[in-house]
C-alpha cells in the first residue's frame, strides 16, 4: 500500500463523516447534508447507550448501515446486530450493505474469501476468522433475538405506529429492547476492543422517529439511562420542550439568531417543502414526526379544532368556486352553540369567490351499528374544487331498522347522491343487502358498496380529517351543527353530550377508546376519506382555468356570430348559459333550414 493510500485509509478509519462522504460519492449521491454529518459525528463519538431521534426522511437507515460498514472497516472482527421494524426493512438494509461491499473497490478487503463463509440472506460473514456469531445479523423487531451475540447493536426505527399503539405494547417493546440488548451485547474485555482509541464499552445505538406522544425513546432515556440526540426539521420556537436533548448544532444556531421555523437541513427539506408536508400530514403528525415534539399541549393532544372549520349555510346542489377562511373576529359565530373545548369557536367564511356551480361529486357514508348504545349514522357530503361540504348527519339508536335505512336513503334523494359507502366492519355485508332491498322498494337508483377499514380507529380518523381541516377545506352546514347540538333530547344531558359530533371532534385524541361514542365522527371521516384523491385540486387554479376557458369560448363565438356574442355579454351570461343559448340558436336555425 502506498503512502497516499495509507493516509486515505487512515482518514477513512479515523472519521466516520469522511467515510460516509466517500460512500455517498460511490453511490452517486450528493454529499451528506448537515443533519446527516451531525448524526454521523454523534454515532462515532456518542455514548455507549445512544438514541438519535431525527425527522422522517433524513436517511437514518442508510446512515446506520454505513456506520456498520465503518466499524468493519476499522476492525473486521466486529460482530454487528441490526434490528429493523420489519422484514421488508431488513431485506432492504441487507441488499444495500451487500451492494456496497461488492461494488466499492476500497471495501474489497472486507469481502469473504472462505468458500464456506455465510453470505446468503440476512446472516453473513466477512473476511475474518470463523466464529459462531456471524459478522452481520439483520433481524426484524418481531424476530427471535435471544441467542444472538454482538459488539454493536443498531436498532433502526423499531417503534412503529402498530407496535406502540397502546401502553401495554409500548411497555412490552421497551422491556424487550432494553433487556435483550444487554444480554446480547458482548463484554468489553474480550480479545479485541472495538473502540480501543475512544476507550468506550460496547454499544447499543438507536435511531428513530417517535410514532406516539408516549414514545418508547423517551422511556428509554428516562428509565434506562440512554442519552438522546434530537434533530428536528425546523429550528424550534420553544427549545425547552426537548428537555436539553437538542443537537448542539441546533442550539448554537438558535443562539446565533436563526429564526425559529427555519429549516435545519434545507439541502434535505427546505422551508417550502416542509410547509407542504405540514399541510399534507396535519399539524399533530408533523409536530411529532418532523419536529420530534412529544409534549402534550391541548392543541396537539386534541388536534381537531372547531376554529379550522368553515361554517355556513350549505346549498344542497351547488357551491361557489372558492370559499375563504379567516380567523378574523368579524367572522366569529358567537351565537352557534357547541360542546367543544373551551375557547374554541366556529367561524363563518371570510369571502366567497367565483361562480356557483354543481358539485363535482357527492357521497353518503354509513357507519352502521346494531341495537344498543351506539348509533347508526349517515353523513352526506359533496365536493367542488377540492373543498368538502358536509350537508347533514343523520343518526339513529335503533340499529339498522327499516325506518333508519329509509331515512338514510331519503337523505340521498334530498342531496341527489348516487353513491353510498357502508363501513364493512359490521354485519358481514348484511347491511348493504338490506339497504339495496329497501332502495329497490323505494325505486331509488343508487350504488351501494362496502368499504373495509383497518388500523387504530382514533389515529385513522385524525389522520383523515386533520390535514383537511388544517387547510380549511372542510365546510359544515350550519343547520347540521344546530341539529347535532339539539339531538337525542330525550336523553340526559350527560349522555347527550357524548353522542354529539362536535364533542367527538373536539375531544378525540390518539389514545385508544378515548371517546365513549365516536359513530358520528367516524361517518364524517369516511365521507372525507372518499374525497381524498380530489383534495389536490386548487380552487384558485380551477377559477383561473374556468376564466381562461370562458374567455376562449367568448372569442370563438365572437368569430362565429359577433351579434349573438355581444348580446350574451350585455346580458351577463356565463359560460354554461352561453353554451345553452348557442345550442338553442343552432337548433332553431337547423329547424328553419329544414
Amino acid at each position: 500500500m502506498t503512502h497516499d493510500a495509507e493516509a486515505i485509509e487512515g482518514a477513512l478509519q479515523g472519521d466516520f463523516r469522511f467515510f460516509l462522504s466517500a460512500l455517498w460519492q460511490q453511490l452517486g449521491l450528493p454529499p451528506p447534508t448537515p443533519a446527516q454529518l451531525a448524526i454521523a459525528e454523534m454515532l462515532q463519538h456518542g455514548p455507549d447507550r445512544l438514541i438519535i431521534m431525527a425527522f422522517r426522511g433524513v436517511g437514518k437507515t442508510y446512515i446506520s448501515a454505513a456506520f456498520a460498514l465503518w466499524n468493519y472497516f476499522r476492525i473486521i472482527e466486529t460482530k454487528v446486530l441490526m434490528v429493523s421494524a420489519s422484514k421488508d426493512k431488513v431485506a432492504e438494509v441487507t441488499i444495500f450493505l451487500k451492494r456496497l461491499l461488492e461494488e466499492t473497490p476500497w471495501l474489497a478487503r472486507l469481502r469473504p474469501q472462505e468458500p464456506k463463509a455465510r453470505w446468503a440472506g440476512s446472516l453473513w460473514d466477512l473476511n475474518c476468522p470463523t466464529d459462531i456469531a456471524p459478522s452481520m445479523k439483520a433481524l426484524g423487531i418481531d424476530s427471535q433475538l435471544t441467542g444472538s451475540r454482538a459488539d454493536l447493536i443498531i436498532l433502526d426505527d423499531i417503534e412503529t405506529s402498530k407496535n406502540s399503539n397502546s401502553a401495554p405494547n409500548r411497555a412490552k417493546l421497551v422491556g424487550r429492547v432494553t433487556t435483550e440488548s444487554e444480554s446480547i451485547l458482548k463484554s468489553a474485555n474480550g480479545q479485541y476492543d472495538l473502540y480501543d482509541d475512544l476507550k468506550l464499552p460496547k454499544r447499543v445505538v438507536v435511531l428513530g422517529t417517535p410514532q406516539t406522544r408516549d414514545s418508547i425513546y423517551n422511556t428509554m432515556v428516562i428509565e434506562h439511562g440512554y442519552t438522546s440526540f434530537m434533530w428536528p426539521a425546523r429550528y424550534p420556537a420553544n427549545p425547552t420542550i426537548y428537555s436539553g436533548r437538542l443537537a448542539p448544532q441546533i442550539v448554537a444556531g438558535l443562539e446565533q439568531g436563526i429564526e425559529p421555523g427555519t429549516a435545519t437541513d434545507p439541502l434535505r427539506f427546505d422551508d417550502e417543502d416542509l410547509l407542504k408536508r405540514a399541510l399534507g400530514m396535519g399539524k399533530s403528525s408533523f409536530s411529532l414526526q418532523f419536529m420530534l415534539d412529544t409534549s402534550q399541549s391541548d392543541s396537539e393532544k386534541f388536534p381537531l379544532r372547531l376554529s379550522d372549520l368553515i361554517v355556513t349555510a350549505v346549498n344542497p346542489t351547488s357551491a361557489p368556486e372558492n370559499i375563504i377562511w379567516s380567523a378574523d373576529r368579524t367572522n366569529l359565530l358567537k351565537d352557534l352553540p357547541h360542546a367543544g373545548l373551551p375557547g374554541d369557536y366556529f367561524y363563518g367564511p371570510a369571502q366567497i369567490q367565483g361562480e356557483w356551480g354543481p358539485y363535482t361529486d357527492s357521497i353518503c357514508y354509513v357507519d352502521p351499528s346494531g341495537r344498543g348504545s351506539d348509533e347508526s349514522v349517515a353523513a352526506y357530503a359533496s365536493q367542488r374544487n377540492g373543498i368538502i361540504y358536509l350537508h347533514e348527519v343523520r343518526a339513529h339508536l335503533d340499529g339498522y331498522s327499516d325506518e333508519t335505512l329509509k331515512s338514510f336513503l331519503n337523505g340521498c334523494v334530498k342531496y341527489n347522491i348516487k353513491r353510498m359507502l357502508v363501513e364493512a366492519n359490521f354485519g358481514n355485508g348484511t347491511v348493504c343487502e338490506l339497504i339495496r332491498k329497501i332502495a329497490a322498494e323505494m325505486s331509488i337508483r343508487i350504488s351501494i358498496d362496502e368499504e373495509s377499514v383497518s388500523g387504530q380507529k382514533e389515529a385513522r380518523i385524525i389522520d383523515t380529517i386533520e390535514p383537511v381541516m388544517n387547510q380549511h377545506r372542510l365546510v359544515f352546514n350550519r343547520s347540521a351543527i344546530e341539529w347535532d347540538y339539539n339531538s337525542n333530547a330525550e336523553l340526559s344531558i350527560e349522555k347527550r353530550i357524548a353522542y354529539r359530533l362536535i364533542h367527538q371532534m373536539s375531544y378525540i385524541n390518539r389514545t385508544r377508546n378515548c371517546l365513549r361514542h365516536d359513530d358520528r365522527l367516524e361517518a364524517v371521516a369516511g365521507a372525507v376519506r372518499y374525497f381524498q384523491n380530489s383534495l389536490n385540486l386548487s380552487a384558485a387554479l380551477e377559477i383561473a382555468k374556468r376564466q381562461q376557458e370562458d374567455w376562449e369560448d367568448f372569442l370563438q363565438w365572437e368569430l362565429e356570430d359577433p351579434q349573438a356574442s355581444v348580446e350574451a355579454l350585455a346580458r351577463g351570461l356565463n359560460l354554461e348559459q352561453r353554451r345553452a343559448a348557442r345550442a338553442l340558436r343552432e337548433s332553431y336555425n337547423w329547424i328553419h333550414r329544414r
